[in-house]
């Protein structure tokens, strides 16, 4: 729920630098957020509302019009989400961000930023865990970690859970998040409780640019979609901060988009960690109900230093000491959901394979696990395992 710096647009077509070649500009589908500009239309000043009884995402009004409209969002056009709304909990807006919360027939309370749903009670469990899980179960006792965004404090609370863990620093650019969190979001504000967790409210470029060289094991970045300000996060001066400020071998965790409607983002940000971060770059997903497609992705990035094999967990949660406590059930996270998150569909696997990189050991465990060849002997329509 972080908004770096500003982001620019144009008029026309959208281009980006390519991210291979010879770095010449391409243009990129409507699924991909640098297209923003080619969807005049998204850029109007809308906030989100609950028309009869329900909030549907992307569907806003705008100003002081009666008119309700539906407009494509870049990041999934053509796509709206609803939800039934029981009551309207709170609905303001911050500096940065319009914020909605409201308690939905099916999944709890919600928290919506500027029209886009963020969290459910119900469901937020699989992101934050993952988010979480994935990257510091895959090195050995982390010691100092940053979150950037996570505002809500779901993440500090996973964090939390691990007691090797000796400092937690979080960067959220805003306050209101992190109040109304609190408020509504009592289960996931906890983190923030934590006596390790110290909170730096402002700018997280900004932030890491100060940030001495090599001072964390773990950076988690738990962003807002990459639209207008938050731009800044997937691209490649922000990835070359965070790489600054990672010790060798330590390790990174970006929210990377849906592999059914963002894989040109997906392969751009892999493509940058390849050049930046030296190591194991590798993409996972998991399950969310409530976001667009109900997957997320998640880009985990390894920086040039001792290996790290993100496929098995080396750090497994179930033998963390605490981690389990009374009240502090993990309600989607465990070891095997750690290794099946970086099995890709087919054709997930076909678009973004070539854009990773694997240690040694991570590609020696891929050609155990994949099945035996089929061949048929000639002759005698027999099926021989190879």
């Amino acid at each position: 729920m972080e908004a770096g710096g500003a982001g620019n647009g144009s008029n026309g077509a959208a281009q980006t630098k390519g991210s291979g070649g010879d770095g010449s500009a391409k243009p990129l589908p409507p699924c991909c957020v640098k297209a923003r500009a080619a969807a005049p239309e998204s850029e109007a000043k809308c906030h989100a509302t609950v028309v009869s009884g329900w909030f549907t995402e992307p569907r806003s009004h705008c100003g002081k019009a009666i008119k309700v409209q539906y407009y494509n969002n870049p990041m999934w056009p053509g796509e709206a989400h609803s939800l039934k709304v029981e009551k309207i909990l709170y609905q303001g807006k911050s500096p940065y961000q319009e914020v909605l919360v409201f308690e939905s027939s099916t999944y709890g309370k919600v928290l919506v930023l500027d029209g886009i749903v963020q969290l459910t009670d119900k469901d937020e469990c699989a992101y934050q865990e993952m988010i979480t899980h994935l990257p510091l179960c895959s090195i050995p006792s982390p010691k100092k970690v940053l979150v950037i965004g996570g505002g809500d404090g779901g993440v500090l609370r996973e964090i939390s859970r691990h007691n090797s863990v000796e400092s937690i620093d979080i960067c959220e650019i805003d306050q209101l998040v992190i109040d109304i969190c609190k408020d509504f979001f009592p289960h996931l504000s906890v983190g923030f409780e934590d006596p390790r967790v110290q909170l730096h409210v402002g700018d997280a470029v900004e932030f890491l640019r100060n940030a001495p060289e090599g001072t964390y094991d773990a950076i988690i970045v738990d962003s807002s979609d990459p639209i207008g300000p938050a731009q800044e996060l997937v691209e490649k001066p922000f990835f070359e901060t965070i790489a600054r400020a990672l010790r060798p071998g330590g390790v990174l965790c970006n929210q990377a988009e849906s592999m059914w409607l963002h894989t040109h983002l997906i392969q751009d940000m892999l493509s940058i960690c390849r050049e930046t971060f030296k190591g194991s770059v590798r993409y996972a997903w998991t399950s969310v109900p409530t976001y667009p497609s109900g997957v997320i992705g998640f880009l985990l990035c390894a920086k040039e230093g001792p290996p790290v094999n993100f496929l098995t967990p080396i750090n497994p949660i179930e033998e963390v000491e605490g981690a389990t406590k009374a009240g502090r059930e993990i309600r989607f996270y465990n070891s095997e959901m750690h290794r099946a998150a970086f099995v890709l569909p087919t054709f997930a696997k076909r678009e973004l394979e070539a854009y990773c990189a694997s240690t040694e050991t991570e590609q020696a465990e891929e050609v155990a696990a994949a099945p035996p060849k089929q061949t048929v002997v000639p002759n005698s329509g027999i099926l021989t395992a190879s």
